[in-house]
């Protein structure tokens, strides 16, 4: 087994519960070269950081062809994905097109792996269950990240010590996210304590880190948007975290954060990272807007103190 390909589309989320099964190739055949095909934002955050030899974007108008029946493929692909031993897939194929057109290139085993997992077991397991047959046995279905000391060097000139509290108010969806005026009241009692605030977040959460950058005007509250991944994870790495069922959470939690997540619609029997540092706080009838302000604020204090 000297080269190893793993394709992995989805979200951040997504990619990180994938890490424990590219733990388990990397140090069930460690002499030989694994390789991501991902979007590349996504999968810097394993690119040369133990897991990654290299990282390929999946965003490539030529792979659309392995998706239809007898294509003419292209020379380079065909190259490429023929100098692999073994692929692993997690892409959705439930016609098997996108299987056989790998399988033309060349002669390298084809694993399949879930591209939704379902709700019975932990998202974590289900992703690398299909390497069993390799003798590659999931067990812990907690993701670790590593981030680089270039990764720290970026992020350097943030402020962080033991009373810091990052916050990601967002998510990828609205039913996830807890009220706003809630963050809003639970980051202006942290303040009045004496705690630091680190506010985090991406595209899609501008809205909500608009209204907080209003409302902690003049406040010595710092804010960080659209970090690269890395730089995110070296920024989190170690704080105490407050956040939704998010992507961001699970690199906090894959970076050993103390986290206290906050989950409505999703399971996290199977969502939620299963890293020790974790607390989960999950609304009790699965909607986000009945989760109590005074049960979040018992558990926030104490992930800054560990």
């Amino acid at each position: 087994m000297n080269r190893i390909l793993v394709i992995r589309g989805g979200a951040i989320g997504d990619f990180v519960l994938t890490l424990p099964a590219l733990k388990l190739l990397r140090e069930g055949f460690p002499r030989a070269r694994l390789e991501v095909l991902s979007y590349k934002h996504i999968a810097a955050l394993a690119d040369n950081r133990f897991y990654a030899d290299a990282v390929r974007s999946i965003e490539s108008g030529t792979l659309a062809r392995f998706f239809a029946r007898n294509p003419e493929l292209p020379t380079e692909l065909r190259g490429y994905f023929g100098g692999f031993d073994l692929i692993v897939s997690y892409l959705y194929d439930p016609d098997g097109i996108f299987a056989d057109s790998v399988g033309r290139c060349g002669k390298a085993r084809f694993v399949v792996g879930p591209s939704t997992p379902d709700q019975n077991s932990h998202a974590a397991l289900q992703l690398a269950r299909p390497l069993e047959p390799l003798g590659l046995a999931p067990a812990n279905p907690a993701a670790y990240l590593y981030p680089t000391n270039a990764d720290r060097a970026a992020v350097a000139h943030f402020r962080r010590d033991a009373s810091t509290i990052v916050f990601h108010p967002g998510s990828g969806s609205k039913t996830k996210n807890w009220p706003i005026e809630n963050w809003r009241r639970l980051g202006s009692d942290l303040l009045f304590r004496g705690r630091n605030l680190l506010v985090v977040g991406g595209e899609a959460d501008a809205e909500r880190l608009s209204d907080l950058r209003r409302t902690w005007n003049g406040e010595a509250v710092q804010f960080a948007e659209n970090l690269a991944l890395p730089h995110l994870a070296a920024l989190i790495e170690a704080c105490a975290f407050v956040g939704h069922d998010s992507g961001v959470s699970h690199i906090a939690a894959a970076v050993g954060a103390r986290c206290v997540l906050l989950f409505g619609p999703s399971n996290p029997a199977v969502w939620a990272p299963a890293n020790q540092n974790v607390t989960v706080l999950r609304a009790p009838d699965a909607k986000m807007d009945s989760l109590s302000f005074h049960d979040v604020e018992a558990l926030v204090p104490s992930a800054g103190n560990g």
